[in-house]
């Protein structure tokens, strides 16, 4: 079990990511748009910087949604290796068998 402060500020993150979402996205338009002046692209990218840096998507860190750890997560069903092995030889997951040959 990951500890509870890292799930936490996971979730904050990914908070703050949802609320800064259009307003990062607008100014990233202007940011690149080459046909405003110059000083106004400008302005975008110092606007941009003054956001939280926790509110970019990138810097959200995958985790299992039942242990919380963070390294080898399957995306596909946002579950850790380790859970997902599990799972699976319990047949909790529909239409996934551990192989045999």
């Amino acid at each position: 079990m990951a500890k509870r402060s890292a799930i936490e500020r996971g979730k904050k993150c990914e908070r703050l990511a949802k609320k800064f979402a259009t307003r990062r996205a607008h100014l990233k338009a202007m940011a690149r748009d080459e046909s405003l002046a110059p000083e106004e692209r400008f302005n975008a990218r110092l606007k941009l910087a003054e956001l939280p840096r926790s509110s970019s998507p990138v810097r959200q860190r995958n985790r299992c949604t039942l242990t919380g750890r963070s390294r080898g997560v399957y995306r596909k069903f946002k579950l850790s290796r380790i859970s997902l092995r599990d799972l699976a030889s319990t047949g909790q997951i529909p239409g996934m068998v551990k192989s045999s040959w």
